[in-house]
């Protein structure tokens, strides 16, 4: 799996012009995807996430979670994430799970970090169009691969 994460001050997701999530001071995290995964993955992950000091304390110091802060989460899953960009111009998206295996794992995830917060997160709606808006706190932006746990 493989999760870019933005500190946010607020975001959003709409789909077809209605908006279906929006958090204010908290996290986005793309999530991608692939055969490869397993529940492990996601478990790292998820505790990763939500432990992650990314947000000011007191002191104007990067040291607190976003459990820490009492913030949101919105997940979207984003295939594109695992783009391969070597050949050509056109990326190869192979390595991206097909929806009969990423949609349970998209469900999974979301529940376990539902869990870890203790309250409900926003979604993005699993492959449909839709239109992520939000402003980026900092800028802080993170990517972390669960296939890289020893880097």
């Amino acid at each position: 799996m493989r999760v870019v994460i933005q500190k946010v001050s607020k975001a959003s997701v709409t789909v077809k012009n209605e908006v279906i999530s929006s958090i204010k001071k908290g996290l986005v995290v793309l999530l991608g995807i692939e055969d490869a995964d397993t529940d492990e993955d996601i478990d790292w992950l998820v505790k990763k996430i939500t432990q992650l000091r990314i947000f000011n304390d007191e002191n104007g110091v990067m040291n607190l979670s976003v459990k820490d802060v009492g913030g949101e989460v919105i997940v979207v899953s984003q295939f594109t994430l695992h783009a391969n960009t070597q050949k050509g111009n056109r990326p190869s998206y192979i390595r991206a799970s097909k929806p009969d295996f990423a949609v349970p794992m998209y469900e999974k995830f979301i529940r376990k970090i539902e869990t870890a917060m203790g309250k409900k997160v926003g979604t993005g709606k699993f492959g449909a169009m839709m239109d992520v808006e939000l402003v980026n706190d900092g800028p802080v932006t993170i990517i972390i691969d669960s296939k890289q746990k020893g880097f």
